[in-house]
């Protein structure tokens, strides 16, 4: 296939979940409608189309997990399920016109940079493009990860990971290991203990457990939220305001968590009366080190005679049989792996070569770094969405996503200014700088001080995923984009250039 049989784009997004809609519904906004949205799968959603598992909801409350730009007064909950967060982002689809630039069953499986051209050539399973700029929204909770087990393999029962769920297993009568007690498990071991006949719950390390103050949202409140629009955004303030406020005791002073610390064990000695079991799991780590997890039936289940918990990692499969690290034993019909996702070695990154012939894989080996936490040195015009240190220890990731659409919108106008064929690598100088002043920050931070392994932290230990600081903090770091931070390239026949300009590109 040759250039010109190509379609070409002016931005490429990749994945359909909130960040990807979101970047859509900003560039219609700013009036660019030459782009497409690349999805794998043949449905939009990401981690909300793919997370089908009994009991799944987000652990956020639901007028805050939502675009500001696109309310939604009719919540039914004040923490939403999985359908109705889906529904919700099938409406986002809907209402901005979205439907047009996405192109489902479109796995991405190589990005490369023409630096004779500028642009990125997108290879998919359905064909090949290329775009003047290219953005990965393809998300942290994409892709499941599995922990390679000796003799799993040869397991004769069924293996699934939560964010893969077997909806044609009938768990009811069975034998349930379930490995991991993170997020999603500690929302489907509730929702399958009732059914299964033995339930055995490898743990590896414990979490932290405080009550979920969910609640069914009346008529009336969401009357009024439709009604009087106000209504709803002073909701959304409070909610946002007050996780603001918490920053400080994650980021700089964890002893401040003591009073947090106190309501999690408080609800585990009211569930669990078991002093053993109750034993097992207090976690011996300080609160918010690990993932603080939101449930008001996970500790009750784990009471009930059917289960057993294993204070130990899954170390072995011979057979039918499960051996965990303590030599604990437990036969198994079937293993749910509640395991969690590849977040510091994204799969994605495998997959993008920039102008150096070296794979974001490669550039990222000694950990992840991305400047404002979108630009990547040497990979010109390609931007993400939920990049390194970009995550949230205690608020909505949607407040993250849209400072890094205001971004996107700005590199693109910055483009737009500087005129012709132009593309903007990061410097890095720059990159260096602001990861830098990031680890620095969070030395003190609860997630790097707290005593425990979490997902948090890369296989070197370094912390590449949380944001230490405010969302509003990060919204002012990513209204605009300087200039300063970039190197200006030019198609090599553009490139002579008078002295001020080749200056300015360096």
């Amino acid at each position: 296939m040759t250039e010109r049989d190509r379609q070409h784009v002016r931005v490429a997004v990749i994945g359909s979940g909130f960040g990807g809609l979101g970047a859509a519904v900003r560039l219609r906004r700013a009036g660019v409608t030459d782009f497409v949205v690349l999805e794998r799968a043949e449905a939009l959603g990401g981690t909300w189309r793919d997370n089908t598992y009994p009991g799944c909801a987000c652990d956020v409350p639901s007028h805050l997990y939502s675009f500001s730009f696109a309310p939604n007064p009719a919540w039914p909950r004040a923490f939403s399920g999985q359908e109705h967060i889906r529904t919700y982002l099938e409406g986002i689809a809907d209402t901005f016109r979205l439907r047009p630039h996405l192109r489902f069953g479109h796995e991405v499986r190589q990005l490369c940079w023409n630096d004779q051209e500028l642009h990125w050539e997108v290879s998919t399973s359905r064909g090949e493009l290329t775009a003047d700029v290219v953005v990965s929204a393809a998300g942290p909770l994409a892709d499941p990860s599995i922990p390679d087990i000796p003799g799993l393999d040869r397991f004769p029962g069924r293996v699934f990971h939560s964010a893969r769920w077997d909806h044609d297993y009938d768990l009811r009568g069975k034998r349930v290991a379930v490995i991991g007690t993170g997020a999603s498990a500690i929302q489907f071991v509730p929702g399958i203990q009732p059914r299964v006949e033995r339930l055995t719950l490898f743990q590896r390390t414990p979490a932290w457990v405080i009550p979920r103050a969910d609640r069914r949202i009346t008529a009336a409140e969401r009357w009024l939220h439709q009604k009087v629009p106000v209504t709803g955004a002073l909701r959304r303030g409070v909610l946002w305001g007050v996780r603001e406020w918490q920053v400080s005791a994650f980021a700089k002073r964890p002893g401040q968590l003591r009073g947090v610390q106190w309501l999690a064990k408080s609800h585990l000695h009211r569930a669990v009366k078991d002093p053993a079991l109750r034993a097992a799991l207090t976690p011996d780590y300080r609160i918010g080190c690990k993932r603080i997890l939101l449930s008001n039936d996970f500790y009750p289940a784990l009471a009930r005679p059917n289960v057993d918990l294993v204070p130990s990692g899954l170390a072995e499969v011979r057979g039918s049989t499960l051996i965990a690290a303590d030599g604990t034993r437990a036969e198994a019909d079937a293993i749910i792996f509640g395991t969690g996702f590849h977040v510091t070695d994204m799969p994605i990154a495998e997959r993008v070569v920039g102008a150096a012939g070296r794979t974001l894989a490669e550039e990222w080996k000694d950990g992840m770094a991305a400047l404002r936490g979108a630009s990547v040195a040497g990979f010109p015009n390609f931007l993400t969405v939920i990049g390194p240190n970009t995550g949230l220890g205690n608020s909505s990731m949607i407040l993250i996503i849209e400072s890094q659409l205001n971004y996107l919108v700005d590199f693109l106008r910055q483009l737009d200014i500087l005129g012709g064929k132009a593309a903007l690598d990061a410097r890095p100088s720059a990159v260096n700088a602001w990861n830098r002043q990031l680890q620095r920050r969070l030395e003190r931070s609860v997630w790097n001080t707290g005593n425990c392994t979490s997902w948090y932290l890369d296989a070197e230990g370094r912390n590449t995923v949380v944001w230490p600081g405010t969302t509003a903090e990060f919204r002012r770091a990513t209204r605009r984009v300087d200039l300063q931070e970039y190197r200006l390239l030019r198609p090599p026949r553009a490139r002579r250039r008078t002295p001020a300009a080749a200056e300015a590109a360096r």
